[in-house]
């Protein structure tokens, strides 16, 4: 059975519409990759870093205006806890890349060939290989109602998972 890392603690159940991310994700300063994200920055970004609960995300992304994490409530409650994690972990990478300047949400491209997108994922499997998820793990993960079958195949193919 894969677990998280021992100094993570996802905190379930908002409280608060909006929040500092170190209320409900604790101990992610010190995931090694979270300190590759951010550097020495790691615990000063994520001190810093607002998540707001809203109905309007499925599951979780960053702001383009404000570089808020934007979490559905119900799947926070809900959700797979891995999932949770790797996407907290993908969502930081977009974090950094809004901080960086990166425009997130190209609208010319589709969202699996945008490389803030592939970035994020790249980073979220490297990840999930460090938990120990096997390639057909990593497959379910890269499943989502955001992508048709067709697409799913060709980021697990881009992401050499499979």
């Amino acid at each position: 059975m894969v677990e998280l890392p021992m100094s993570i603690k996802i905190s379930r159940i908002p409280s608060s519409p909006v929040c500092p991310f170190i209320t409900y994700f604790k101990g992610f300063e010190r995931v090694k990759i979270v300190r590759q994200i951010f550097g020495e920055e790691a615990e000063e970004v994520l001190c810093n870093l607002v998540v707001e609960f809203t109905e309007e995300t499925r599951y979780m992304k960053v702001s383009d205006i404000d570089g808020r994490l934007l979490v559905n409530p119900t799947y926070l409650e809900n959700g797979d806890m891995i999932d949770l994690y790797l996407d907290v972990i993908h969502e930081l990478v977009h974090v950094r890349q809004f901080m960086n300047g990166r425009s997130l949400y190209e609208k010319n491209q589709s969202y699996i060939e945008r490389e803030t997108e592939i970035e994020a994922y790249q980073i979220a499997v490297m990840e999930a290989r460090v938990l120990g998820l096997s390639n057909c793990e990593i497959c379910r993960y890269l499943e989502s109602e955001l992508l048709n079958d067709e697409e799913s195949t060709r980021l697990a193919k881009v992401l050499d998972v499979g």
